[in-house]
């Protein structure tokens, strides 16, 4: 019996996004400033109002309102009109220096030599945490998700261009509902949703067709004529469009809807398929696992799958505050594993979550070191998904009360297929 399965996004300008990229944006600072620090930093928006809050143990002092305000202007609340402006918009600190308590576990001094250091550093704290990957897309992204993602990417460079359409604003969401056959193979696109924030530009019939209109008939074109020709296909003319539907939407943004940092965990990773540990991901340093081994599961499970271990992996890890190794690994190959044990069996996959163990370090050290963790990544994380991106090495440059540091740096190191050697010659591919 087909099936429907759907996934949303929201787009850079949303209220939660907004407060996960100045919380994302401090991380940067603080560890292009000090490697070293450990942070913990929460961010709320409101009407004309940013809150940050948190725990730091660093050795480097930020201008975190110009921070805030600098990632603000970037995303495009820059007009007095949208009641939320980065100039004239209010920014309280409240970070104060992180807990000795907890510090004492993952910070044990340990003697030179990668072993000692990835057994002294415990994990920042309890808990389990969630990778997928699936052949339905060429990054192993659940589609629905990839797709939502892409119409809201789409929006803001049509906002950016203000060429074709000049009346959007930043906050928007998108959901895609994608009908599966019996087999889990995507059949056809049923239903796209987009709710835009827009300037009230005219009477609210002829507004909401105008905005209706351009959506399905230049946005959703643009978005189509990027992806490959069996993903086009997806597209037809008996799609439900939502555009817009409860009708205006001109008060958005943290003056709609306050905004909270780590609000949105399912956008950020695989839309509702797989599972998901209940950590966020923005405004916490690498040695909280929440963050660090969420990504390192993504990696596994994008590995595997690239390597032919199956057509669809979930990946768990667990931890114990202060301890280094984890307390399991879980594989869930949802029955489409493709390798044979020493007996010609299809592998079973507590078979194939031991061998994964013996290929990937878990502990958090280790995986800070694989992934190149402590390093001013994260802003680009923080806003159409942390999973699924490109990877990329890119020079940035951060500017701090007189300071200047400027780094190259690898983007999205958890999504690169760096270990698909290793795992065919584990499992005899």
């Amino acid at each position: 019996m087909p099936y429907l399965f759907t996934s949303e996004s929201v787009s850079e300008g949303h209220p939660d996004k907004v407060a996960d990229q100045i919380s994302d944006a401090l991380i940067d600072h603080f560890l292009a400033f000090d490697p070293n620090s450990k942070v913990a930093c929460e961010t709320l928006v409101t009407t004309g109002q940013v809150v940050l809050a948190g725990e730091v143990n660093t050795n480097t002092y930020l201008d975190v309102q110009t921070i805030a305000r600098d990632v603000i202007m970037k995303i495009g609340y820059t007009k007095a009109d949208y009641m939320f402006e980065a100039n004239s918009c209010g920014v309280i600190s409240a970070i104060h220096e992180q807990s000795a308590d907890i510090n004492q576990g993952v910070d044990r001094k340990s003697d030179d030599g990668f072993e000692a250091k990835a057994n002294a550093q415990g994990a920042g704290d309890q808990g389990m945490m969630f990778g997928y990957a699936t052949v339905e897309t060429d990054n192993y992204m659940p589609l629905a998700l990839d797709l939502s993602h892409k119409i809201l990417q789409e929006l803001a460079d049509v906002r950016r261009e203000n060429k074709r359409i000049k009346y959007l604003r930043p906050d928007a969401k998108a959901q895609v509902t994608i009908e599966y056959s019996d087999s889990n193979k995507p059949q056809r696109i049923d239903t796209i949703v987009v709710s835009t924030q827009h300037d009230d530009f005219a009477e609210d019939e002829e507004m909401l067709a105008k905005i209706k209109s351009d959506i399905i008939n230049y946005v959703i074109p643009r978005v189509k004529k990027k992806l490959k020709p069996s993903l086009k296909k997806l597209f037809n003319d008996q799609i439900q469009y939502h555009i817009n539907p409860t009708g205006k939407f001109v008060i958005g943004g943290p003056h709609g809807d306050t905004g909270l940092t780590g609000r949105k965990i399912i956008v950020d990773t695989y839309g509702g398929k797989g599972a998901h540990g209940g950590g966020a991901f923005s405004g916490k340093d690498p040695s909280k696992v929440d963050r660090s081994a969420a990504y390192a599961t993504r990696h596994i499970a994008k590995n595997l799958v690239a390597a032919g271990v199956a057509s669809e992996v979930l990946v768990q890890v667990s931890y114990a505050i202060g301890v280094a190794k984890p307390c399991g690994i879980f594989v869930d190959t949802y029955g489409t594993a493709k390798v044979k044990g020493a007996d010609g069996k299809k592998m079973k996959d507590g078979e194939i979550a031991k061998i994964v163990e013996r290929i990937f370090d878990m502990r958090p050290y280790a995986i800070e070191q694989r992934l190149k963790l402590r390093t001013p990544i994260y802003s680009e994380t923080a806003a159409y998904g942390h999973m699924g991106r490109e990877p990329q090495t890119v020079t940035k440059v951060f500017e701090n009360a007189g300071q200047k540091v400027e780094q190259e740096v690898e983007l999205f190191t958890w999504e690169k297929l760096d270990y698909i050697d290793q795992v065919k010659q584990a499992f005899g591919l």
